[in-house]
């Protein structure tokens, strides 16, 4: 599996700054809400926010009505509360462990 690129690592990170700052345990952030503290462009966002939730990453926790759509907008969370970096390190901690094996 290839590592996160730097796009939804930020995604990933805003997602879980925007939960924490609001401290309530069932709301989340909509995509717009991503796309500002990340400061990632809408159609990027559009495009890997549906991939981040089937892969795990992210998950939706409810709907929200916004004032600039007709149609509630879905609320994501971090899937889980291990951080992106710490994901990566134990990618190659696994990856170290494999190779070690091996060679023997």
């Amino acid at each position: 599996m290839r590592p996160a690129g730097e796009v939804r690592l930020a995604l990933i990170q805003a997602a879980t700054d925007i939960v924490r700052e609001l401290g309530v345990p069932d709301r989340g952030a909509t995509l717009a809400e991503l796309c500002a503290r990340a400061q990632v462009g809408r159609d990027c966002a559009r495009n890997l926010v549906p991939k981040m939730k089937s892969a795990g990453a992210l998950r939706i926790v409810g709907e929200r009505r916004v004032d600039y759509r007709n149609r509630p907008v879905a609320e994501y969370a971090p899937a889980d509360s291990e951080t992106p970096s710490n994901q990566i390190q134990q990618g190659w901690v696994d990856l170290g462990r494999s190779m070690a094996d091996w060679v023997r």
